[in-house]
């Protein structure tokens, strides 16, 4: 694609006036434009590069390459050849890197960047602005919400950022991101909210409302901040839309509410817990607003209701639409699942509904989601250098999706699958890729963190015992971890 640049000074040749009259008729038009500069002072001290290193030969984690490394496109290479790339691992070393940004939230040294810019990662390490890098912790994640909280010890207190409110936000504010796209550090783009409360439904992040904004967002931009024209940090710089791997004028942002919410449950306890209405829901099309005499297409039409659920209790039934939540229009059935995931469960909800064409209110009690299986809980852990259970015993393990679980005749919350083979001590054993995980000692797994939890204490010269199903045999094996002295 070819792509034209005009020159100004060209321009106003051609339209026959000089540069002066141009600059004269600009002035009363940049007057009213907002000067970012004493935003950026501020706050770029706060904002941090961010490296995710992966040993071996292991695939880098994560549900996508949404902001990692350099897109394989030949001029790039060429422009990193003749120019060099700042900050920029080597071919070889890309295969094993994943480059981000990220944000220091306290003076601690606490930092939020995206879980896919460190997922699985053996080593973080987060460069600031003073050129310093500093191995960081990762101190728990929620790939759910794609939130992931790092900790540094700087030896001392460390410039923060202010947190603003995302609730607020409307379309046509001005927004700031700083963060490292392409590995250029502290590179600073501006643009305004195009849409809040932007859904993106089941294909990605079903319980987050994103900040829609046309700012300039690239690879390496992840986990970088938005900033309001307070210099408050309002979202969380996590996707584009695009077809090439570049920046097509749609960016994606996670409200620094829902961000905040889910750091302060990981510090807490660990884990980040949602809402859970009970209730499947889809669009209200055209034929449903026919069929209900709507007049419009508002709301969400209940197609089925979880037994023993909160909605259950409370008389929702299939064929309501639901209008709003907690006081809250629905205005489409994406917006319940971010309403539902934000509530605290135990809580005692309005629900309005429309049922045989009158509207009446529901008060649900909210029940909790499942948890997510592939969160990282790091709270209580030591260095970041130090191996975990699983890299000590050689292996990595999934979830069982619900296709395995119906061949293997497992039910529901019970086992692991191993995914992947990745030292000698499972190998030695003959453990492979496939294997179910039932027990680890006298403890049933159902779950990742299951698993990790049961292998958090291996430590070297112990033995782990599993009970291990291959096919439709099940068979105790014994991982002895070498002894390092």
């Amino acid at each position: 694609m070819k792509h034209s640049i005009l020159c100004l000074a060209a321009c106003c040749a051609l339209l026959g006036v000089g540069t002066a009259g141009v600059a004269q008729a600009q002035t009363p038009a940049a007057a009213s434009l907002p000067d970012f500069t004493g935003i950026v002072k501020s706050n770029a001290p706060a904002v941090v590069h961010v490296e995710a290193h992966y040993d071996g030969e292991r695939a880098r984690g994560g549900r996508g390459a949404r902001d990692r490394g350099m897109p394989d496109d030949p001029q790039a290479e060429l422009f990193r050849r003749f120019f060099g790339m700042p900050s920029m691992p080597s071919p070889q070393e890309q295969k094993h890197t994943s480059l981000g940004s990220g944000f220091i939230i306290s003076g601690d040294g606490y930092i939020l960047t995206n879980n896919h810019v460190v997922e699985h990662a053996d080593k973080v390490i987060v460069r600031l602005q003073d050129r310093r890098s500093l191995d960081a912790k990762v101190i728990g994640t929620d790939p759910t919400y794609d939130i992931a909280l790092l900790k540094v010890d700087a030896g001392g207190s460390l410039p923060a950022v202010s947190i603003g409110d995302s609730s607020k936000l409307q379309a046509g504010q001005w927004v700031l991101a700083i963060g490292s796209p392409f590995g250029f550090d502290y590179t600073v783009t501006q643009g305004i909210v195009s849409a809040v409360g932007r859904n993106l439904g089941e294909r990605d992040q079903a319980y987050t409302s994103f900040i829609q904004t046309d700012v300039p967002i690239n690879q390496g931009n992840s986990g970088g901040p938005l900033f309001d024209l307070q210099g408050r940090v309002v979202g969380v710089n996590s996707q584009i839309y695009s077809n090439s791997g570049g920046y097509l004028g749609v960016a994606f942002s996670i409200p620094i509410d829902v961000a905040m919410n889910a750091v302060e449950q990981i510090k807490s306890k660990g884990y980040v817990s949602r809402g859970m209405l009970g209730v499947t829901v889809q669009p209200v099309d055209e034929d449903i607003s026919k069929a209900f005499g709507l007049d419009n297409g508002a709301g969400a039409a209940v197609t089925d209701v979880t037994g023993d659920s909160g909605a259950a209790k409370a008389g929702v039934q299939a064929g309501d639409i639901i209008l709003s939540y907690d006081g809250k229009p629905v205005q489409q059935s994406a917006d319940l699942p971010p309403l539902v995931g934000m509530t605290k469960p135990g809580s005692k909800v309005p629900l309005e509904i429309l049922r045989n064409g009158k509207k009446q209110t529901l008060n649900v009690v909210i029940g909790e989601a499942s948890r997510d299986e592939d969160a990282v809980d790091n709270r209580g852990a030591a260095a970041p250098d130090e191996r975990s259970g699983s890299e000590m015993l050689g292996l990595e393990v999934k979830s069982i999706d619900s296709d395995t679980r119906t061949q293997l005749g497992l039910k529901s919350g019970q086992g692991v699958v191993v995914s992947e083979i990745t030292g000698p001590v499972a190998g030695r054993q003959g453990l492979r890729a496939g294997d179910v995980i039932l027990m680890v000692g006298q403890q049933k797994i159902g779950s990742v963190a299951d698993f990790k939890a049961a292998t958090k204490g291996v430590k070297a010269g112990g033995t782990v015992l599993l009970l291990v199903r291959r096919g439709e045999q099940s068979s105790f094996i014994g991982l002895t971890v070498p002894d390092d002295k």
